[in-house]
């Protein structure tokens, strides 16, 4: 995760219990809305994609919409919340949107 000032910290993550991106920000008690619960449906639980974002699942078109919304998306933009964490994800980077 990289940090509002710029440096990174390092997260080892559990793949084993089907846990999103998102639940596992909120709890490492990062400052991440999640108003909606994790259904794609308010995107406060954006991310910007830094390192690995080949590694990730492709975007549905639900979590296409809701980012597209965004008045400041950017093209590694993507939905913490539809992000399932798994081994593949190892050494992905991310910083909150």
């Amino acid at each position: 995760m990289q940090e509002p000032d710029g440096s990174v910290t390092e997260h080892e993550a559990p793949t084993d219990m089907g846990l999103s991106l998102m639940e596992f920000l909120k709890a490492s008690e990062y400052d991440i809305l999640a108003t909606c619960g994790g259904m794609a449906l308010c995107a406060t639980c954006c991310v910007d994609v830094l390192e690995g974002e080949e590694k990730l699942n492709e975007m549905t078109d639900d979590e296409y919409a809701m980012l597209d919304t965004l008045p400041d998306l950017l093209p590694n933009s993507r939905l913490a919340c539809q992000l399932q964490l798994n081994n593949n994800m190892d050494g992905l980077k991310v910083k909150l949107h």
